[in-house]
């Protein structure tokens, strides 16, 4: 009777896990699906390697905003990365006093402040001083949301790292810093480079902040001194128009942005040849 009672509570529990499963992917596969139905016709050559046609004129591609995006998030990950990274090492290994509490609410807090207010902030620090919106500031404001991201994410998974790792490494004669560096970050690499694709899924496709900071660009851009073209811009902007042929490249640039983000994803996960699965 017990073991059918057990039986009964295993199954049960197996079924919500299934169903909360299905429950996460569905929305998912529906939404690729809707954006693969709606942004493939709009999708051709000319999609990446023209600048937009003016305003009402069919044709036209996104390639200005595609590589804007890229050198976006690639001034992001100069500053989000490295202090993320690092941070998130003083947290797990040292940050264990009333500093690394204050440190961790703070982190916590900037992980929940709207994306359009860091915008803002950016606009006020650095457009306005400069008088000129560009790519340094929308790098800016993309760099400090992925900073929490990926410092939270990497105290999380250096704290799944055993202590006796450490103490082996300790008892061999190694000083606490190289420990850190080439124990500990190299057990924690896989889960460490998933937050950081996390964050970089989460940066890829902000808006509100590129708008007070990078403004968009129908042109190529010249300098990151200057405003910036990006793709999540120029789907808000297409998306508003009047213009069906607008319309469907809307569509197109939703669905070149997430395959960008997929690609990146799994190109990192390739790389990084099975570390993430370890990891988790």
């Amino acid at each position: 009777m017990r073991y059918r009672r057990r039986w009964i509570a295993n199954a049960a529990a197996q079924a919500i896990a299934i169903g909360c499963t299905v429950a996460v992917l569905v929305p998912l596969v529906l939404i690729l699906g809707y954006l693969i139905t709606k942004g493939i016709t709009a999708l051709n050559f000319d999609f990446f390697t023209q600048l937009p046609a003016p305003v009402g004129e069919p044709g036209g591609g996104m390639a200005n905003a595609i590589v804007g995006t890229i050198t976006l998030i690639g001034l992001a990950c100069v500053l989000g990365l490295p202090v993320g990274v690092l941070a998130g090492v003083y947290l797990s290994e040292y940050g264990h006093g009333r500093f690394g509490w204050t440190v961790r609410f703070a982190a916590d807090v900037l992980n929940g402040v709207p994306s359009i207010v860091i915008g803002i902030f950016a606009y006020v620090l650095i457009v306005l001083p400069a008088k000129s919106f560009s790519a340094y500031a929308g790098g800016f404001a993309l760099g400090v949301i992925m900073l929490p991201i990926v410092a939270r994410t990497t105290e999380e998974m250096i704290k799944l790292v055993p202590n006796s790792l450490r103490e082996a490494a300790l008892a061999l004669g190694l000083p606490a810093w190289r420990t850190t560096l080439w124990v500990v970050l190299r057990t924690a690499r896989g889960g460490i480079v998933t937050g950081i694709m996390l964050a970089l899924a989460r940066i890829a496709g902000e808006t509100a902040p590129l708008i007070f900071t990078a403004f968009g660009n129908q042109f190529w851009h010249h300098g990151l001194g200057a405003p910036i073209a990006a793709l999540p811009v120029q789907i808000y902007s297409y998306a508003i128009s009047p213009f069906e042929d607008w319309h469907r490249q809307a569509w197109a640039g939703a669905l070149v942005l997430l395959l960008l983000i997929c690609t990146t994803s799994l190109s990192v996960r390739l790389f990084t040849g099975g570390q993430v699965r370890t990891a988790r």
